[in-house]
């Protein structure tokens, strides 16, 4: 008898994202006519850089000849993107780092969810809240999280991230095994200082934890005193492991490529103390379970790397970051509390006269024709907020907070 992995069944509901499709879809039904313009999920609406397109055509037409015909390739990634990223993404900001600690992936979602693979199941976690649910649904898989109590799980410590502290997360109050990090932050758009970085990899070294480091929207920083690592930290290299994507910085949503850092110097201990390394682990575990991302892919991310692509690149930030810049703007305009927008593609709405972020978000859909995302979706302490996004279409953008500033007339 197969017995299933009862863990999964702990699993809340559907997935966030999942469950506004399924409204916005029964809105669609009963409303065909109106135009909706979605500013929840978090997914790009402008194309791939032309120096991309060109790369990942001229990969193509390499697979038509048998002279380069490319098959499997290393599950590690390519040594043409691996080096390009480290001189380009961590020699250029004072970072060191060897060709065999970075991992080509289809994506920093994956990986997020995949590193978890390498540690037992009773580590304890920590996650600053609100949060990206894949951090805490991907260890409720592993059975890390304990039973599910009055909207928290019971083995997680959940780190306020509120207007009134800044949303600037404190040191938990208990010691914590497994950290999860993410800045510029999903979804406030928030971020941390050196200074306020440096707390956290001070405590991960004094508490022998790891840090989980989502820095998928690094390039969208505009404040040079921000890091765009967290390796920009002395000692990070010892207690951290780096997830970064292409999929925002460059449009590859629908192409999938990203990577992950796991230096050789992270490690962890068995139940005798007998210290492991991850690098030699995360390899093992690619090696098995993944067999590399397309060297047409790569090819396209190598690309990125290119004068014409971090030209091409840097504009399509730009047309976003004003698209978050006008958003910011116009909600505050309304007599609305905006956080982020200035260093992330996110902004972090305080929904008004004390409703709920569900009712918030029906009143947006049903009323305005706006699709938003529930902050409380992303943990307890995102009751009361709602995340847009600034990846849509400009023209879109504008008439969306032309029709919010209507409505709030």
């Amino acid at each position: 008898m197969a017995l299933v992995n009862e863990h999964f069944l702990k699993l809340q509901s559907n997935y966030l994202f999942s469950d506004i499709a399924k409204k916005v879809n029964s809105f669609k039904v009963t409303h065909p006519k109106q135009k909706i313009i979605r500013m929840g999920i978090g997914d790009v609406t402008q194309p791939l850089a032309p120096a991309v397109i060109e790369a990942m055509h001229k990969a193509v037409d390499e697979m038509a000849s048998r002279e380069t015909f490319h098959g499997y390739g290393p599950e590690q990634g390519y040594p043409f993107l691996i080096d390009t990223i480290i001189k380009n993404d961590y020699e250029s900001i004072g970072v060191s780092l060897e060709p065999s600690e970075v991992f080509i992936s289809d994506g920093a979602k994956s990986d997020c969810g995949n590193i978890g693979d390498l540690l037992r199941h009773d580590n304890s976690i920590g996650v600053t809240d609100p949060v990206y649910p894949v951090y805490i649904d991907s260890n409720v898989m592993a059975g890390r999280t304990g039973t599910w109590e009055n909207g928290t799980w019971s083995d997680v410590v959940y780190i306020p991230c509120t207007a009134e502290n800044k949303f600037i997360p404190e040191l938990p109050s208990r010691r914590v095994d497994i950290i999860y990090l993410c800045y510029p932050n999903n979804p406030t758009g928030t971020t941390l200082t050196k200074e306020e970085l440096k707390k956290w990899v001070n405590y991960a070294l004094a508490n022998d934890a790891i840090i989980m480091y989502d820095s998928a929207y690094e390039a969208y920083i505009q404040d040079p005193n921000i890091p765009h690592s967290i390796y920009e930290i002395k000692g990070a290299k010892k207690v951290a492991i780096e997830f970064r994507s292409f999929s925002k910085t460059a449009g590859f949503t629908g192409v999938r490529c990203g990577y992950t850092v796991v230096p050789k110097e992270v490690s962890a201990t068995t139940l005798k103390g007998e210290r492991v390394f991850l690098n030699k682990l995360w390899l093992r575990r690619q090696c098995t379970k993944f067999n590399g991302t397309s060297y047409i892919t790569q090819r396209g991310a190598e690309a990125v790397y290119s004068p014409e692509g971090k030209e091409q690149v840097r504009q399509t930030i730009n047309y976003y970051m004003n698209n978050a810049r006008l958003m910011k703007e116009g909600l505050e305009a309304c007599g609305l509390q905006v956080y982020g927008g200035e260093n992330a593609p996110y902004l972090w709405v305080k929904t008004p006269d004390g409703l709920s972020s569900w009712k918030f978000f029906e009143k947006l859909l049903y009323e305005v024709y706006i699709v938003s995302t529930p902050g409380v979706g992303f943990g307890p302490s995102g009751e009361g907020y709602l995340r847009l996004t600034a990846f849509g279409d400009h023209k879109d953008t504008l008439e969306a907070i032309q029709r919010i500033q209507h409505w709030m007339r």
